[in-house]
């Protein structure tokens, strides 16, 4: 069990969620599924460097300066910095993102539901340790849900599928010890909620 949510925190880690937003939102269907591959890769590209490689690559660097003490972050203080860093480098994507008229307003507006998320997350941390995990995976769920609704896409299947991770990925961090349940419970809806509404816009 204990590797299982190691698994499962790894897989779903908050930093690899926007990509797998933008995979499904790619492919789910509608007329999204229908861009250009060559527009599809420069996406991706943005996407992935500025919510997942870009802030990686400072985590040597805060274990090293003692910002943080391993790569879990265990404890409150540890994930302000690193989470404000990574509040910019989304900032950054989304600026770019943001130029680039090939780039459907919908998947813009995933982003910047997603920066705002952050925010929120990071001004709850300066107090309190919400779970960042539930907050990724929660905002996904609110994601495909304004998906469905907004463009009448069946992706009901999909959806099951991720409140199911979800309640798998809540159940790894409450058993690894990272979290209490309300910090499970209040991050999971908080990011459901906010990147719905900002989607659903």
């Amino acid at each position: 069990m204990h590797i299982l949510s190691k698994i499962l925190s790894t897989l779903f880690h908050p930093m690899m969620i926007p990509t797998l937003g933008l995979f499904i939102i790619f492919n789910v269907g509608g007329h999204y599924a229908y861009l250009p591959v060559d527009h599809k890769r420069v996406v991706y590209l943005i996407v992935l460097l500025s919510t997942c490689i870009l802030p990686l690559s400072l985590i040597p660097l805060f274990m090293l300066t003692g910002v943080i003490k391993s790569i879990y972050m265990k404890t409150r203080k540890e994930r302000i910095l690193p989470t404000t860093l990574t509040g910019i480098f989304y900032c950054l994507g989304y600026f770019f993102l943001s130029r680039i008229n090939i780039v459907p307003s919908f998947i813009n507006g995933f982003m910047l539901a997603t920066i705002v998320t952050i925010a929120v997350a990071l001004i709850i941390t300066l107090f309190w340790k919400i779970s960042m995990h539930m907050i990724g995976i929660g905002g996904l769920t609110g994601a495909i849900l304004a998906l469905a609704i907004r463009f009448g896409i069946d992706a009901w299947m999909i959806f099951s599928a991720v409140l199911l991770i979800s309640g798998l990925l809540g159940s790894s961090r409450l058993y690894l010890n990272a979290h209490t349940t309300a910090q499970v419970h209040v991050g999971y809806l908080l990011g459901a909620v906010l990147v719905f509404w900002g989607v659903l816009q």
